[in-house]
């Protein structure tokens, strides 16, 4: 194989230089070189601006250059290119500085005749292509280094710096001039975050073990100016060729944000998004620990099972953005009424749990309560509106009410459920009894979802009365459940649970539709037409679909809308005013009678009741069954009626049961009654029988 031509360039003024190496080169054992020479500085840079040259053998001095500036020259036009030096014994040390700034060697004048000559210049060829591959690979790793995300620092065996990157540099707030040779521990001192103690640093592990290092994960460098940075790494050994360790190379970043978004992660999933206040999960967490220091150290603790009296009447009348500003003003409240050693949760809606951790006797609760709705009853100014709320409160003690978190809340659930049923805006501890009413409730609720779909609700009808004549002018549909094994269940035991959890809305569109169907049903039997009434409860008639629903009711049973009475509570009027009133207007257009049920126990607005198209006032029975000689509840009785007649209305008494109270409403001449003076609410066979057979003929007395 042919060896490759390699060209000498020899800068030397001395003829005698160029022959001896010319003679020299001429043995090509060492390589096959082609000599140049050039006797002026001058014509050496031009010949080495051209390339190809492979060495240079350079005399210092020359007529036109003269020392050091000689070699500087020449380095700097051809840094790639290895330089040897020729000088005699006098100018040897001016030779060696100029090895020191980048020749490759130096050569006495009477070596260059020696046989050895071609094999150093290929040395230095090979040592100055090796050298500038070293270079090259170097500034590859560097440019490398300092490009990635994560820090970058070695020590050697004894844990002294010998590298870092440019992201190091900056995260350890030193420069590597001012970092290379010092100890590790004061360039890259790093904390425990948990501890606060020096943590040992993971090369030395890395090294002592051999093998790549994690750090621990909370862990913090404190940076030169002293800023704390939260940061991972990992160390590993360095090995020599021998794979003996001769230190470690630290790989680290900066992960502040990370944790921050972290930490701030479980802090969202253990807190409630609108009050802040701790959520289920870390309420159970606290409570767990609660109990658990209750019972090392024998104290009792107590849970408080909070819920917003009618705060639904807020979200429905002033919308859910003042609704969550109450919310929020309520948990702010909260966290007055308690010790900071104390928990308050909000479970979701207008449910709010506090855990008092240690309390000495059950009345420490029962004052914590007292001063919570105490607190709460105050006037609280949400976007320029001032509301008023009351709460209602459960209270259970541990360890007398329940061993865990799961129990000590259901019974404090439990209770308040039972003060609200007393009374809202007070408080009731947990009572054992309470279990079997609280089991009674879960199997009411899990038996609606399922009496729907099985049809086990059916229609009771109760007839109304023209108290004069003793002529049925209508009825009213009762609901009644049907238990195949309960047998039948009154709506008192199972309309306020159905309304708790949402069924009460297709509960009552089953109603509508069957009072209707059934009214259709007698006409197509031939029975002259009846007025049909059916409670509409607030829900069903806010609902969107409400007004379509009725006239695809009356669509499909083929009911004439003046058959269909609706009965309304007032306070499900009242609220939204403005869509109350195109609601009635709009059924007043169908043809649908509208009554207000429960007269006289609400707001009984004149106001409303000459703006709403209302067609019939049913007096409540709590006012017809307190009628006696010398009762006050007669002239409320009187006024109703005078009002409903002055407006036009037909007033209709409920709850009519003596002689006595029927005589009273013919006297204040009331048109209508109904009640069991009449008749009780009967099945649709009973009811038709009652039609054909009529009332007794004392009625009509």
């Amino acid at each position: 194989m042919k060896s490759e031509l390699r060209r000498v360039l020899l800068i030397g003024e001395d003829p005698a230089d160029a022959f001896a190496v010319q003679g020299a080169l001429a043995d090509e054992r060492d390589g096959v070189f082609a000599l140049e020479s050039m006797t002026l500085l001058s014509e050496g840079l031009e010949r080495l601006s051209r390339n190809g040259v492979a060495a240079v053998l350079l005399d210092l001095n020359l007529k036109d250059s003269q020392g050091l500036a000689t070699f500087e020259q020449v380095w700097r036009v051809a840094p790639h290119v290895p330089i040897l030096i020729i000088s005699s014994p006098d100018d040897q040390d001016i030779a060696r500085q100029a090895v020191k700034r980048g020749a490759q060697d130096c050569l006495l004048k009477t070596q260059l005749v020696s046989p050895s000559l071609p094999r150093a210049i290929r040395h230095v060829i090979e040592r100055k292509a090796a050298d500038e591959a070293l270079f090259l690979e170097q500034q590859r790793a560097e440019a490398t280094l300092n490009s990635i995300g994560d820090a970058v620092l070695s020590t050697d065996v004894h844990g002294t710096v010998t590298y870092l990157n440019l992201v190091a540099e900056r995260m350890t707030g030193w420069q590597r001039q001012n970092a290379l040779g010092r100890p590790l521990a004061e360039v890259f001192p790093i904390l425990d975050a948990t501890t606060r103690e020096p943590a040992r640093n993971s090369s030395d592990r890395a090294m002592e073990l051999d093998r790549t290092i994690d750090l621990t994960p909370t862990c913090l460098l404190i940076r030169r100016d002293g800023i704390e940075t939260a940061i991972e790494n990992s160390a590993s050994p360095i090995h020599d060729r021998r794979g003996q360790v001769i230190g470690a190379v630290i790989v680290f970043k900066d992960v502040s944000e990370v944790r921050a978004m972290s930490l701030r992660a479980v802090y969202l999933a253990q807190h409630d998004f609108l009050t802040d206040l701790p959520n289920r999960m870390l309420l159970n967490d606290r409570l767990t620990q609660a109990i658990a220091l209750a019972r090392r150290h024998g104290h009792r603790l107590a849970v408080l099972f909070l819920d917003l009296d009618r705060f639904k009447h807020v979200n429905d009348s002033l919308g859910h953005v003042i609704g969550d500003g109450l919310l929020q003003a309520v948990a702010r409240r909260l966290l007055t009424c308690v010790r900071s050693s104390d928990t308050v949760s909000r479970l979701g809606g207008d449910e709010f749990v506090v855990v008092l951790s240690e309390i000495e006797h059950a009345n420490d609760a029962a004052a914590s309560a007292q001063k919570i709705i105490a607190a709460l009853a105050a006037p609280h100014e949400i976007a320029n509106h001032q509301l008023h709320v009351t709460a209602t409160i459960g209270i259970s003690v541990y360890p007398d009410d329940g061993p865990d978190p799961e129990k000590l809340i259901k019974s404090a659930d439990t209770a308040m459920y039972h003060a609200r049923e007393s009374g809202r805006n007070s408080y009731r501890f947990f009572e054992a009894e309470m279990n079997a009413q609280a089991v009674e409730r879960q199997w009411i609720e899990a038996s609606l979802h399922k009496a729907l779909a099985r049809g086990e609700f059916v229609l009771h009808y109760q007839p109304k009365v023209h108290l004069e004549t003793g002529a049925m002018t209508g009825a009213e549909a009762l609901i009644r459940w049907a238990h195949p094994e309960r047998g039948l269940i009154y709506p008192t035991d199972f309309v306020p649970i159905a309304e708790d959890c949402g069924l009460m809305v297709p509960i009552g569109q089953w109603v509508l539709r069957e009072a209707c169907r059934q009214a259709r049903a007698w006409i197509d039997e031939g029975r002259p037409p009846m007025a049909v009434a059916v409670n509409i409860s607030a829900g069903e008639f806010r609902h969107p679909r409400f007004l379509e629903y009725v006239r695809e009711v009356l669509r499909d049973t083929r009911l004439d809308a003046r058959c269909l009475e609706l009965e309304l509570t007032e306070s499900s009027l009242i609220q939204h005013a403005e869509s109350t009133a195109f609601m009635l207007q709009s059924l007043k257009e169908l043809g649908v009678q509208v009554a207000i049920d429960d007269f006289g126990t609400g707001y009984s607005s004149l106001s409303y009741l000459r703006k709403f198209p209302i067609n019939v006032l049913k007096v409540d029975q709590s006012f017809v069954q307190e009628i006696s000689a010398d009762s006050a509840g007669n002239s409320i009785v009187c006024a109703v009626i005078s009002m409903g007649r002055s407006l036009g209305h037909r007033v209709v008494a409920e709850g009519v049961e003596t002689e006595e109270q029927l005589a009273f409403l013919r006297a204040q001449q009331c048109r209508e009654g109904q009640g069991y003076y009449f008749s009780r609410p009967l099945g649709p066979e009973q009811f038709v029988k009652l039609v054909e057979t009529g009332l007794p003929g004392l009625l009509l007395q």
